[in-house]
């Protein structure tokens, strides 16, 4: 027997297992033990839309053992343009269920939890505490604070990314440890309604949530492995129109409401900002 499905097994891979995640098993920075990290893994993703399509996807490739999808929304034609995992007959189907089918076509041997709602002040605690890292692929600003803070507040690791027009942004927080900064770090407060339009308002090139959605996925996966470089204090830019890709040092601001020296925020529950 090969020496290497010798040493896999004794990890407690079966052979199945060994060539389904070869190229990762072979690369030294993963290994064995590293698929295993993934495997044990839980990640949450907010939103089966432009940005958890593709996520979710090589998520589930990479064999992340417990893949949660949080959605309320139902799948329409116009999302057919970006939202890749889903397909013309899945049309009025609930998301999470569409994305479900997907994923598990791809990866059968993953455990995918679905939740049919918004994520809320009502449920965003005791959801995100079954994970170990959350992945906002939201659309709206409400959700992304939501996020930023109940990981905080719960010492979990967010990975956020966003898109409009042709341009995408995405960065990691992990401030509750040590000096890293937290999205309030960069902008404090919610815009007022109205003065950012909406994909649906202003328009999102398709191919570009592909681009930050596997980004997306690159960092979770390095977040879990313990390799490279974090986009931790940092923000990576990509506008498609110039293919010009920018990372922007952020500083902690120790002012901040939420991870600052003297926080006011505290709680999630009857914030404002998440209406």
């Amino acid at each position: 027997m090969d020496l290497l499905v010798v040493i896999m097994n004794d990890l407690g891979f079966t052979d199945e297992e060994i060539e389904r995640y070869a190229r990762h098993i072979t690369l030294p920075q993963v290994g064995g033990i590293g698929q295993r990290k993934l495997i044990n893994s839980k990640v949450l993703v907010i939103g089966a839309g432009g940005l958890g399509s593709p996520l979710l996807l090589y998520l589930a490739a990479a064999g992340i053992g417990t893949i949660g999808i949080i959605d309320d929304d139902k799948v329409e034609l116009s999302n057919l343009q970006r939202q890749i995992i889903h397909t013309n007959d899945n049309i009025n189907i609930h998301k999470t269920d569409s994305a479900k089918k997907a994923i598990l076509a791809i990866n059968p041997n993953i455990n995918v939890v679905t939740y049919k709602e918004r994520f809320s002040i009502k449920n965003a605690e005791d959801i995100v505490s079954n994970f170990d890292i959350v992945a906002d692929g939201s659309d709206n600003f409400g959700t992304r604070f939501l996020a930023n803070d109940v990981c905080y507040l719960k010492n979990k690791t967010l990975v956020s990314a966003a898109i409009l027009r042709f341009e995408g942004q995405i960065s990691t927080y992990s401030a509750y440890k040590s000096s890293n900064c937290c999205y309030r770090c960069l902008w404090p407060e919610p815009p007022p309604k109205g003065l950012i339009a909406s994909c649906g308002e202003a328009g999102v090139f398709g191919a570009l949530a592909g681009s930050i959605g596997s980004i997306q996925g690159i960092e979770i996966l390095k977040e879990i492995l313990g390799i490279g470089h974090s986009l931790n204090n940092h923000l990576l830019i990509f506008d498609t129109l110039s293919s010009d890709m920018r990372k922007v040092k952020i500083k902690k601001d120790n002012n901040c409401k939420l991870c600052g020296s003297n926080p006011t925020i505290t709680s999630i529950q009857n914030h404002k900002d998440y209406i």
